[in-house]
């Protein structure tokens, strides 16, 4: 075997400036897809890090049906007494969760005493809420990060619209669930950044604030948000709480509770599904330069060495051998290509990094960290070089199958 790689790696420093041009095809390919996973794996990190740890949580859980009558803010859907004992016994004995948050979400009306728009409200435990969403906190944009009762955090386009500024006094007016109608005077802590733009009507309140203005005599809670130890393994998890969520059952003999991770709930969730498939198109491009690069090279390299392969053969060197010398001529290649690649390709990355190149996403200013799994290396340089192999099976077939009378006649 090692006689026949000196031989393969002979033929292809026979014929240099070809061998070189493939070669530099197929690291060429090989560049471009590994700054692409990496620059585009670690941009859709970056945004679904944004998402879940400065709003919506890794998962979340609710009553049963609040979800789907979710842009109502039904307050009749808030789970109770019973209920959320049950809910934190069970999130308590979890040891994958790091953190989890009750909140209550309400709408209401907004008044600075001259104007009055709509809001969304979540009431929230400050220091619970930033340890199940540490980056909430770096959205306020101005005033203080602190939520204490009787403050509220609201957002920019309200602030914006309606000239509010830390420190100022407004009211907040909201139905109960009961159908009454209460107010209560907050003072404005801070302004909030939307999480995924300019827009949002979303503002922050105490939890004992909410029970008071919505006249709430016991525990009410809208939806837990629950943060994980590791967020890899959010897929495991959500299967193993969703089966103990649905043992807990109602009156009525159905689930109590209902689970869903952030995939479920934000839009976002698309566009890293397309950053998904675009990476599987960028791959399959990838096995395309290379499938086509080998195949025309060994083609090309057994129409010129007929004559020589019908030497070969008449001196007694069987099939098998001639198609073995061909293949590994495609496999040295394969594995040249992958290694020069994975190299240009790392030392790319370190040269992106140290221009510490930034972009805006909603309303944060986010430093690009190119970085690229282990994994995705080994599997881009397999993917290469199986390929590789594949693409010199037929030209080597065609080159062992030779009769070598016929090809010593050839001329």
């Amino acid at each position: 075997m090692s006689n026949l790689f000196k031989i393969a790696l002979r033929n292809l420093l026979r014929y240099k400036r070809r061998t070189l041009l493939t070669a530099s095809l197929i690291t060429l390919g090989v560049v471009f897809v590994l700054v692409f996973v990496a620059v585009s794996g670690t941009f859709k990190n970056l945004m679904i890090g944004q998402i879940t740890d400065s709003m919506i949580g890794h998962l979340q859980v609710h009553r049963k049906g609040f979800v789907a009558s979710i842009e109502t803010l039904p307050l009749n859907m808030n789970l109770k007494g019973g209920a959320i004992a049950k809910l934190e016994k069970i999130l308590d004995a979890q040891p994958e969760i790091a953190s989890y948050s009750p909140r209550i979400k309400f709408g209401g009306m907004f008044s600075n005493f001259t104007e009055t728009s709509s809001i969304r409200l979540t009431a929230i435990d400050p220091e619970r809420e930033f340890k199940a969403v540490p980056l909430l906190a770096d959205r306020v944009s101005d005033g203080s990060k602190e939520l204490k009762p009787g403050g509220i955090l609201i957002p920019e386009l309200l602030a914006r619209g309606m000239k509010v500024k830390p420190g100022d006094a407004v009211v907040i007016v909201a139905t109960n669930a009961d159908g009454s109608v209460n107010g209560k005077q907050f003072t404005v802590t801070g302004v909030m950044e939307s999480a995924t733009g300019p827009g949002g009507r979303d503002g922050y309140v105490h939890l004992d604030d909410a029970k008071a203005l919505l006249r709430m005599e016991d525990r009410q809670v809208s939806e837990y948000a629950i943060r994980l130890k590791d967020f890899g393994n959010l897929a495991s998890f959500s299967r193993k709480l969703e089966g103990l969520l649905d043992k807990e059952l109602n009156q009525q003999g159905k689930p109590m509770f209902e689970l869903h991770t952030w995939e479920q709930l934000s839009p976002f969730f698309n566009i890293a599904r397309m950053i998904d498939m675009m990476t599987f198109f960028i791959k399959l491009m990838l096995i395309a330069i290379v499938l086509i690069s080998i195949m025309n090279v060994m083609i090309m390299a057994v129409y010129e060495r007929i004559r020589e392969i019908g030497t070969i053969a008449a001196i007694g060197t069987q099939p098998g051998t001639i198609l073995n010398m061909f293949v590994i001529e495609g496999f040295c290649m394969g594995v040249a290509g992958a290694l020069v690649g994975n190299l240009v390709g790392l030392a790319i990355m370190v040269v992106l990094n140290l221009l510490k190149m930034t972009y805006r996403f909603g309303r944060q200013d986010i430093l690009l960290q190119a970085a690229v799994n282990p994994v995705d290396i080994l599997v881009i340089s397999a993917t290469v070089i199986v390929v590789s192999v594949v693409a010199s099976l037929q030209p080597a077939f065609k080159a062992s199958r030779m009769e070598p009378i016929q090809a010593l006649r050839h001329t």
